[in-house]
């Protein structure tokens, strides 16, 4: 039985006359965390776009746990267990933390028919039971998400992914926006998901947290994969590298 849980052949994503991903190959296995990094408008974002089915791709061929998928949207992509932290955080403002955790997933006190009464205090008692598993801080869970600080917000849209197990968990820049304190809860959690054996792609700047959180580094440079490293093989000038396009690995020189 394989252990990838991701493939990508030849994903491909193009605006118009714009080569925003151009034949990426990419497979991710079992209890893997890989780290992806690029400099800005190098395509990492659009690669998770197509993945988790917010755009349609171009061409090529998306495979989770071996099957061919073609979500319609990121709905599906969580459905099928593709729990994902956007930078735009895909939140509902107007709702508190509780109903934001459980949106789409909202537990049942009753079903009759097509009319349900939903738990609210189910919903949050597991609200706080998640919150204090993830580390997570948030002064008032009755409080809407329009009324948090940006910090607080993140630290909600990763306690979300973090509460539901998960086939696969992707973060996008997941902690651009955090001080030091929220930064480490984050980084808390993604060490919690490698000990529980989930996989997890993470994009990220932060070269420091990418040592220390991932197994392998994959650079995208001008929509294309331009290296594919294992963290203990390499270190931040030769990834810094990579990125700038002072170098490439022969098996990706179209890339440079």
């Amino acid at each position: 039985m394989s252990d990838i849980v991701l493939e990508t052949r030849d994903l491909t994503k193009h605006y118009g006359g714009v080569h925003a991903l151009e034949g990426v190959n990419f497979i991710l296995r079992k209890g893997e965390h890989v780290a992806i990094m690029g400099d800005n408008g190098a395509g990492k974002s659009t690669f998770v776009r197509q993945i988790t089915g917010v755009e349609q791709r171009t061409r090529g061929e998306i495979l989770f746990y071996g099957r061919p998928v073609n979500f319609a949207g990121p709905l599906e992509a969580r459905e099928a267990g593709i729990e994902t932290v956007f930078q735009t955080l895909a939140l509902a403002d107007h709702l508190d933390v509780a109903d934001n955790l459980f949106l789409g997933r909202e537990k049942l006190r009753l079903r009759l028919g097509p009319f349900s009464i939903l738990d609210y205090k189910g919903m949050r008692e597991a609200t706080l039971k998640a919150l204090q598993k993830t580390g997570v801080k948030i002064p008032n869970i009755h409080n809407t998400i329009e009324r948090m600080s940006g910090g607080q917000r993140q630290c909600v849209a990763i306690a979300r992914t973090a509460t539901f197990h998960s086939r696969l968990t992707i973060m996008d820049e997941p902690t651009a926006a955090l001080g030091v304190q929220e930064t480490a809860q984050v980084e808390n959690i993604i060490r919690n998901l490698k000990e529980q054996g989930e996989p997890l792609i993470l994009i990220s700047h932060n070269m420091r947290q990418v040592f220390d959180l991932v197994d392998r580094i994959v650079v995208f440079r001008r929509g294309r994969i331009c290296a594919n490293l294992r963290k203990e093989e390499t270190d931040g000038q030769e990834v810094v590298a990579y990125i700038t396009g002072a170098k490439t690995q022969p098996e990706y020189a179209d890339a440079a």
